[in-house]
């Protein structure tokens, strides 16, 4: 099998999830009767394996890589030449592991109060590299929904003492008193830190970037008639343990539109006025970097890292010796740290989301 100079490409890799979605994610896929369900996420250049209790002996989250005619799990490609795929840096200070999960997300109902440890948190208490710093990028919203949203952080702040009565009783009438929803429009991206309480609202398509992890704290157990068992809750550990987790800081609406909804910052015009944005750079996390190219007619692009590319808008044509691949809306990609150029042109525009890994300056 050859692999360099070319592309990498992912079909699908749904993954089960405790919340019910995926209605869209079959429509892209072109299923015969798309239909919601509990696998409302589709990983993507993963290594990751996802931690679902219940279902520990099946094999999930980890990506089938395809090249031209062959397919192999993603991290067996990666571990035939890492240097080459991720960089010599990057290899010597991570290892053969990318440090970004990318994922769609799809959303029929609002997802669980959640929030994720930091990386020092994960670290200190959980023997783990790896927190789980997210971003969202808002692809599209169902029709059916007039008013899309997102909870981020607390805007009426209890206390670690009532928000430990809240868990037990669980009280959500009592814990949605303290958030505001967050109205979301595609195209937007936000930024939500480790400790940062969440939900994700329904109806909601979204690329979702994070650290290479599956760590959540679950403090809603009940969703849309399925009950949340106690080992998928606290990360397998206990109540006292997770309420350590969480930001208690006041998040006003106003904050989180200026500190969470990342504006784009211009990093490169290219010749027929197609443009690259940085979306999350290294200002917001050292996790990883977020940018959007937006291609009018026809670029050359050269990157010194590797990154993982997915069409949110349009399609294109990309040229690369004399490989030619057609990526349509929502399709997928992985360029790795060794090609050295790739030719981009599209008839009727196209923007690409690209996900890159931590510096490692």
């Amino acid at each position: 099998m050859e692999y360099k100079n070319k592309l990498i490409r992912f079909g699908q890799n749904r993954v089960w999830r405790s919340y019910s979605g995926g209605k869209v994610l079959d429509q892209i896929n072109n299923e015969s009767v798309p239909v919601d369900s509990h696998f409302p996420e589709d990983w993507i250049a993963s290594v990751t394996k996802a931690v679902n209790p219940g279902r520990e002996t099946i094999s999930e989250g980890q990506s089938t890589a395809i090249i031209g005619d062959y397919s192999l799990d993603f991290a067996e490609l990666l571990a035939l030449n890492p240097e080459y795929f991720l960089g010599k840096e990057h290899f010597s200070r991570f290892g053969p592991n990318p440090m970004v999960l990318i994922k769609f997300l799809d959303s029929s109902i609002r997802l669980h109060f959640q929030a994720h440890p930091t990386r020092e948190f994960a670290q200190n208490h959980l023997d783990s590299n790896s927190g789980k710093a997210e971003a969202y990028y808002i692809l599209q919203v169902r029709e059916e929904i007039d008013d899309p949203y997102i909870y981020l952080g607390f805007q009426t702040p209890p206390t670690k003492e009532t928000l430990k009565e809240i868990i037990v009783k669980q009280d959500i009438n009592r814990l949605k008193t303290c958030f505001e929803k967050i109205k979301v429009s595609p195209g937007e991206c936000y930024f939500i830190p480790g400790g940062m309480p969440h939900a994700i609202g329904e109806g909601i398509l979204m690329i979702e970037i994070m650290e290479p992890s599956d760590w959540a704290v679950r403090f809603e157990f009940e969703r849309a008639g399925y009950t949340l068992p106690e080992e998928a809750r606290y990360m397998k550990r206990d109540l006292d343990f997770c309420l350590d987790v969480f930001d208690y800081s006041e998040k006003s609406v106003e904050a989180v539109a200026t500190q969470n909804k990342k504006t784009p910052r211009l990093l490169t015009t290219y010749v027929d006025g197609s443009v690259k944005e940085s979306l999350i750079d290294d200002k917001t996390t050292d996790r990883y970097r977020v940018c959007r190219t937006k291609v009018i007619n026809s670029i050359t692009k050269s990157e010194t890292d590797f990154y993982v590319g997915v069409i949110a808008a349009g399609s294109c044509t990309i040229k690369l010796d004399e490989e030619i691949l057609v990526l349509d809306k929502y399709d997928k990609f992985f360029c790795p740290a060794g090609i050295e150029n790739i030719t981009i042109e599209t008839d009727d525009s196209v923007e690409i989301i690209e996900c890159y890994p931590p510096l490692t300056n």
